[in-house]
């Protein structure tokens, strides 16, 4: 072999085109004006990297110091850490290496559910189950139980992550995700089907998890004063954010005052909306402070449209810089989403309107034909399972309903928990992260068809499906309704095809007459 020809006489810019191919380039990030970005950059969930792919990265890294240097951003870019003592000490380790910190621009907190009672009857409990006997290891658990306890009362949690906030000096997105691996999904399969006394005396529980997990979290990047400037949580309970209200009030408009983008995601049930009125001024809070926001989403569990007003989360708060909006799982009035539109007119590219259904008196072609006309910069309009929600919830009546909270939750974005005449595969943000690595470093894009089971249905971000300007008259051409009257909306109930051609004439207005 020539010298020429040799790995080490490579250039920088060709051995990271090498990277590149075995992992994606960890400078790449989808931009807020992108369709995509919300799912992909927040919702989806971070998959583990193949492991020959990890390997194959490590391995490169080993080969000689230069290679060690130029494969630093594509293990680092992107850590993610479990709320245990071995993820801690690893999280400890990378943030005491400051040329490995440094290049750390995404962090994931993967959190699991907090032992809240019976942690000493658990290993009682696990010998006594016979049913699970072979896959239950009481030593496994009872470790689990006994590692959450040692961190929760030593508090190293809290200063492990003051430590990382304060060294990852090029931190720009925060993510909070439940966590649900295998053994624990085993053992709440357990705890659901077992007829033992045991078995109601253990309980897990996420809401305690969430609380702890977003307050040591937000105390640590006010600590840190951290750069961040993106907060993704798909998977939050909506208690957390009465205890943040209730105990760092004071810090709160700093951390929003830092936001660009704000994902939020509230995935419980249980007293949901009076717990949101309680939050309420929370938000105005939050929301008049965040005068930076680019993208913002609030959602709920679609089996659980909430009854709550538009202006009780957002106030009338008018962001000058936002280019992508969306809520899902809203009962609403029309002249409510058109008046949030209209403020937003002059920046909005992107808006979403997810499993959004209209009250009575209202109907979609207004609300359409408001956003067609006035809307000019918008780029794209996700109209994914919008209703009436009288029509809702008589589908919903003879059907049986699965908390989108619940403790076994969906493992994969198949299982949407809907009935057959609601089913939308692939529709929820409900499932927990159930990744076996800890060493994630990327995220995998998947691209399926323009369909209720695909991406595109699914995102909020901003990315043109449809052009929305185009250089001449195009009234004789277009095969689009020519009115908002000619929409087909019945005002009783919303057809799939009849959304996808929705969203399409929205932006498909002629750029010379722009009529409705």
């Amino acid at each position: 072999m020539s010298n020429s020809s040799k790995p080490h006489t490579l250039s920088n810019e060709l051995l990271k085109d090498i990277l590149d191919i075995l992992d994606a380039d960890p400078d790449r990030s989808i931009n807020i004006d992108r369709r995509a970005y919300l799912s992909v950059e927040s919702f989806r969930l971070p998959s583990p990297p193949v492991p020959s792919r990890a390997h194959d990265i490590g391995n490169f890294r080993l080969t000689c110091r230069r290679f060690g240097e130029i494969g630093i951003p594509y293990q680092f870019t992107k850590v993610a850490t479990r709320f245990s003592r071995h993820g801690l000490d690893r999280l400890d380790k990378i943030c005491s290496q400051s040329h490995l910190a440094k290049h750390t621009r995404k962090f994931s907190y993967l959190v699991p559910y907090f032992y809240v009672e019976g942690r000493e009857k658990l290993e009682q409990f696990l010998a006594s189950e016979s049913k699970h006997q072979a896959w239950l290891a009481p030593a496994l658990f009872q470790n689990k139980a006994d590692d959450q306890r040692l961190i929760l009362q030593t508090a190293e949690d809290t200063r492990i992550l003051r430590k990382a906030m304060a060294a990852f000096v090029s931190l720009q997105h925060v993510q909070i995700l439940r966590l649900q691996d295998e053994a624990h999904r085993m053992l709440l399969e357990a705890l659901q089907e077992s007829e033992l006394p045991q078995a109601s005396t253990i309980d897990l529980k996420w809401t305690p998890a969430c609380i702890h997990a977003t307050s040591t979290v937000a105390q640590a990047l006010l600590h840190a004063k951290s750069p961040f400037s993106r907060f993704s949580g798909p998977m939050m309970n909506s208690q957390s954010a009465l205890v943040i209200k209730d105990r760092i009030p004071s810090t709160v408009p700093l951390l929003a005052s830092r936001l660009t983008c704000l994902e939020l995601h509230f995935d419980d049930t249980e007293a949901l909306e009076e717990r949101m009125r309680a939050a309420s001024r929370l938000f105005k809070t939050v929301f008049t402070a965040a005068q930076n926001l680019q993208a913002l989403h609030v959602g709920f569990p679609s089996r659980s449209p909430v009854d709550l007003g538009l202006e009780e989360i957002f106030h009338s708060v008018h962001w000058e810089k936002l280019r992508a909006f969306g809520i899902q799982a809203w009962r609403l009035t029309g002249d409510e989403i058109v008046q949030l539109a209209r403020r937003h007119s002059k920046t909005l590219r992107g808006l979403r309107l997810r499993d959004v259904q209209l009250r009575e008196g209202s109907m979609w072609k207004d609300v359409l034909a408001m956003l067609r006309s006035e809307m000019e910069q918008v780029d794209w309009v996700s109209l994914r399972r919008i209703d009436y929600a009288r029509h809702f919830d008589e589908m919903w009546a003879d059907s049986m309903e699965v908390a989108d909270g619940s403790l076994g939750g969906s493992e994969s974005e198949e299982e949407d928990g809907f009935p057959p005449h609601l089913s939308v595969p692939g529709s929820d943000n409900d499932s927990d992260y159930s990744g076996n690595d800890e060493d994630m470093d990327s995220e995998n894009e998947h691209s399926l068809a323009d369909t209720d089971h695909g991406p595109e249905a699914n995102e909020i971000a901003l990315s043109p499906n449809t052009t929305a300007s185009l250089p001449l008259c195009t009234c004789s051409r277009s095969s689009d309704p020519a009115g908002a009257d000619d929409l087909g909306d019945n005002g009783l109930f919303v057809l799939y095809h009849q959304r996808k051609m929705w969203e399409k004439w929205v932006v498909g207005r002629c750029p010379e007459h722009n009529t409705v």
